[in-house]
């Protein structure tokens, strides 16, 4: 990936402009526009000004609504943000779609349904998550290891086994504050058996371990702070973290869009950064309430276009530390994320709804056992397993084999041994049986 250009310095441009053209970049009038200078330099200015007089006019209506955090460069120099219209929008639309229950699918809603979303989201965010990290492996063989309960075969799959019990435990500490000490768990959950060195599980970089953000081709695209002051740095982004102080207001996604910064931008582990950055944004939006992110992968959508996320960061850190750069993305990356989430679960009904058509006479089947059912008419080779119905509904374990082997009672499902495991199938006809009622 190609190194941004750095943004020219407004306040030198506007120190060398005449009278006229200083006061055309203060008065004229422009759209809300929020590219680099990298985009802008290629792009024609409005008539009568130069391209860096159009950029330090959109410079000077950036800093208006200004607002500062205490994350810091390796300079000194505090990063920023603003609110531009396109942000404010997608806020609100994240407010009303993740916070609230307006227009929400009655799947995720319903006690008796969700929990299938639920699982299928640990998973996607589990398996596309650690993708990006350079695990190899598809989607298919991954949720196949998670549902079976099977070990892991190698170092992707067991990424991908770290992650999904980081997302589920961040369910469970979702309302407690951030600290340390909770960063290093989390950090040593997404990283157990991955590192080469076990001993930089959980604890921060030393001044000897030197770590730098390259590209493919090995040019430098990131020096993080020095080690030297990762202890203090950690102890304030768990202080933001937690919403203090809690003047000036942060919005509370924009405040989890941030951690999910820092922690990409300070990189305190040896290994692990971007997984870990990426769980603390997911305890961020649980914490302040968003529950529908319990069911939302933002992975799946960086894994389409991950230049996109790579340049965010890159953009910010080329023009004065302004993370609205990277909010901007993210936003994006959250609303798409939420309507894909909109999306599967539109397909899903419509799936559901057939199988419904066809087990019109199986009423007395409970939910869990027509979902397989379901599962079962479109997939005719598949083969289940007690522990994979179990954690694909999050039930117990006795529940799912009764499930299971009702199925064998109703002629649905035949059971046949498989090692020392008992694995179930479609029977023979399984179609036919259901369209005639019996068995």
């Amino acid at each position: 990936m190609k190194f941004p250009e750095s943004a020219p310095k407004f306040e030198e441009i506007l120190a060398n402009l005449g009278l006229d053209a200083r006061t055309r970049v203060w008065s004229i009038a422009l759209p809300d526009d929020y590219r680099h200078w990298d985009e802008l330099k290629h792009r024609a200015p409005p008539e009568g000004m130069s391209r860096e007089e159009w950029w330090c006019a959109l410079k000077i209506r950036r800093l208006a609504g200004m607002k500062f955090v205490p994350l810091l460069d390796r300079k000194g120099a505090a990063f920023r943000f603003s609110i531009p219209d396109t942000i404010a929008r997608q806020l609100h639309e994240i407010d009303l779609g993740a916070g609230g229950r307006i227009g929400l699918p009655e799947p995720v809603t319903n006690p008796d349904t969700r929990d299938q979303y639920l699982i299928r989201s640990l998973m996607d965010e589990a398996i596309t998550s650690s993708q990006l990290e350079g695990a190899v492996t598809t989607r298919e063989v991954a949720k196949d290891m998670l549902r079976s309960g099977r070990d892991p075969r190698d170092k992707s799959e067991q990424m991908i086994l770290n992650n999904y019990r980081t997302m589920c435990h961040i369910r469970e500490i979702r309302s407690q504050r951030m600290t340390p000490g909770l960063i290093f768990k989390l950090h040593r959950m997404v990283t157990d058996n991955t590192l080469n060195n076990p001993d930089a599980a959980g604890r921060l970089r030393r001044d000897d371990e030197l770590i730098t953000v390259e590209d493919d081709s090995g040019e430098i695209m990131h020096l993080p702070p020095i080690a030297a002051g990762l202890e203090q740095r950690m102890a304030a982004m768990c202080t933001f973290a937690n919403g203090e102080p809690a003047e000036p207001f942060i919005h509370p996604v924009i405040r989890a869009m941030i951690l999910h910064f820092w922690v990409a931008y300070d990189h305190p582990f040896v290994d692990g950064n971007g997984r870990t950055a990426r769980a603390l944004f997911y305890w961020a939006m649980l914490h302040a309430d968003y529950w529908l992110f319990e069911y939302v992968s933002i992975s799946d959508v960086l894994r389409r276009a991950p230049v996109k996320y790579y340049r965010a960061f890159l953009h910010t850190e080329t023009d004065d530390n302004d993370l609205t750069y990277f909010l901007l993305h993210q936003s994006d990356v959250i609303r798409k994320a939420i309507d894909s989430l909109h999306d599967y679960i539109s397909r899903k009904t419509k799936e559901v709804r057939s199988s419904e058509r066809m087990l019109r006479n199986w009423r007395h089947l409970n939910l869990r056992q027509q979902a397989l059912i379901g599962h079962a008419i479109r997939h005719t080779g598949a083969a289940y397993t007690v522990e994979g119905h179990q954690r694909s509904h999050d039930s117990a374990y006795d529940t799912a084999r009764k499930d299971l082997l009702g199925l064998v009672d109703e002629g649905l499902l035949e059971q046949r041994k498989s090692g020392r495991k008992m694995v179930f199938y479609p029977s023979p006809g399984l179609q036919q049986s259901i369209r005639d009622g019996q068995a």
